[in-house]
């Protein structure tokens, strides 16, 4: 069975961990070590012959688009951060959808393909923000990617199905979401998604619970950021929380990546997605805040 496998293009310095410590104002005076990492990614992927979903930030494309044309030349699929990498707790449904329109219409300058996708930053659609179902479907985008069913301190809508749904409450099917990989441990359910997962937990994790969801027929969506394959990255002043999970195992994720490639078939979201969209079959799962609960 075919799975999705993603890469969130953002650098090291663009991650929620660091938001309190750099501000916006301070990333381009820092290093830029996106487009060396996410080339390296591209090698990657174009030896083993696979096409695979890029959600690329408006802000690194700015900066980098020969990159963006790159990754489009290979046969991937270009879909959207969004532009400026905020948390969507820091915006309102106004300016979600100019953040959002202004990365749709950089990438689709320079690919000339329409953005069929998006994924927020830190996966932070949630109950709290399921406005943004609605800025997205006015953005006429065919898919999203940012709700996570699972308990986390950074994001996650527990309860939230497992499989792609419609999360929109007109439930006409032209919204699908597709949501990262849960695998079942312990009684609950752990984000396998990607990320630190593909890092700190071991890879027979996620290959098992990528095995499982295939079992059900449900694809697996899997991710990584170009920062998780470089261990010579500036080390930023962080807690020891934050350190173990933006750090560990950075020089083994390309390994693991390559464990994972070996043992199941990835493709692009869109592909995946084709047969849902507007599908009488597919699932209606509204997306509601919690004061509509």
């Amino acid at each position: 069975m075919e799975n999705c496998f993603s890469v969130d293009v953002e650098d090291y310095f663009h991650c929620e961990a660091f938001a309190r410590r750099i501000d916006p104002d301070q990333w381009p005076s820092r290093e830029l070590r996106v487009e060396r990492n996410a080339n390296r990614l591209l090698q990657f992927f174009d030896e083993r012959h696979c096409q695979i979903t890029w959600f690329v930030l408006g802000w690194v494309a700015e900066r980098c688009p020969q990159l963006v044309k790159a990754i489009a030349s290979a046969g991937h699929e270009i879909a959207s951060h969004g532009h400026n990498h905020r948390h969507l707790k820091q915006m309102t449904p106004k300016t979600l959808a100019q953040d959002v329109r202004h990365s749709i219409r950089l990438l689709e300058d320079l690919t000339g393909t329409p953005v069929a996708g998006y994924r927020a930053p830190t996966f932070s659609i949630t109950r709290s923000t399921a406005w943004a179902i609605d800025v997205l479907r006015n953005a006429g985008l065919s898919y999203d990617s940012s709700i996570y069913p699972v308990r986390h301190d950074r994001y996650g809508v527990p309860g939230a199905p497992m499989e792609p749904f419609d999360p929109s409450s007109e439930g006409d099917g032209t919204l699908v979401e597709f949501p990262p990989l849960v695998g079942r441990r312990f009684g609950m359910n752990l984000p396998m998604g990607g990320g630190g997962s593909l890092r700190l937990l071991p890879i027979n994790w996620m290959s098992q619970a990528i095995s499982q969801a295939n079992r059900t027929g449900r694809p697996a969506m899997i991710y990584v950021h170009p920062w998780e394959i470089d261990p010579d990255q500036p080390r930023l002043p962080c807690g020891p929380i934050t350190r173990i999970r933006h750090y560990r195992n950075l020089d083994k994720t390309l390994d693991r990546l390559g464990f994972l490639f070996d043992q199941h078939t990835f493709t692009t979201a869109k592909r995946l997605l084709e047969s849902y969209r507007n599908s009488p079959s597919l699932q209606r799962w509204p997306l509601r805040s919690n004061e509509d609960l």
